[in-house]
């Protein structure tokens, strides 16, 4: 029996191409990252780590004095817009906005939003004489909300379990801890994974779809039990990865 030459020996299993590295991460360096609600204490951290580690930030918030007195104050490079401007300059956007406004504030922007990778870092909690406890809204998430409102823009989920009083310390070099990343594009997912290991001591965590996000949204309302007991400021370590 002859073989063509051009033709596969039917006997030779197909080379399957080799898995990508999960920790093979794009550079994001010259991404510009915009934080809506970067006056707030969370999305002022989250945008003076970011721009310690170099990378370009504008701070965004309704009132452009506001949002460039943060920037003045925080310094490293950082600009202050409104957030539509925020929006409209950014490659990135993190959406750090209380969560009573979150929908709102979505809306008013979904034009400025179209095209962007967005990432949602808000937490739905309630607070009563207990403590706090999760809320769950209707879309199943914040982050879900977040997409059900922008359908042109590319929604993720990450930055949730950090301290905001951390991350704004500038004594403190390294915030070890993990970063819980959902959504439904391993591209952009790891473009987010990318930002969070920018950061001295942090490591982005890939933990699923985005449907997946309101187990992770929730259980800050238990980190924040944990810190009232301890009088921490706990993070989350991701183990055996």
């Amino acid at each position: 029996m002859t073989t063509d030459a051009n033709t596969p020996d039917s006997g030779a299993a197909a080379a399957k191409p080799a898995a990508k590295d999960p920790w093979d991460l794009p550079d994001v360096s010259g991404l510009v990252v915009g934080v809506l609600g970067g006056t707030g204490d969370q999305g002022r951290g989250l945008a003076y780590r970011l721009a310690k580690a170099g990378q370009q930030v504008i701070v965004g918030s309704r009132s452009t004095e506001r949002a460039r007195t943060a920037a003045e104050e925080l310094g490293l490079g950082v600009r202050g817009l409104d957030n539509a401007e925020c929006a409209r300059a950014s490659d990135v956007v993190i959406i750090a906005v209380p969560w009573d406004g979150h929908a709102k504030t979505l809306e008013a922007l979904r034009e400025e939003l179209a095209g962007k990778l967005v990432v949602d870092c808000v937490n739905p909690l309630g607070f009563d004489k207990k403590g706090a406890y999760a809320l769950k809204p209707e879309e199943g998430s914040a982050a879900e909300q977040a997409a059900a409102l922008l359908p042109d823009s590319r929604v993720t989920a990450a930055f949730h379990h950090l301290s905001a009083v951390l991350l704004q310390d500038p004594a403190v070099e390294r915030i070890d801890t993990d970063v819980m990343v959902l959504g439904d594009s391993r591209a952009d997912t790891d473009v987010v994974q990318a930002l969070a290991a920018r950061i001295p001591g942090m490591r982005g965590v890939f933990a699923g779809r985005l449907r997946n996000a309101h187990q992770v949204e929730s259980l800050v309302a238990n980190l924040i039990s944990v810190n009232r007991r301890y009088k921490a400021h706990a993070g989350l370590r991701v183990t055996d990865v």
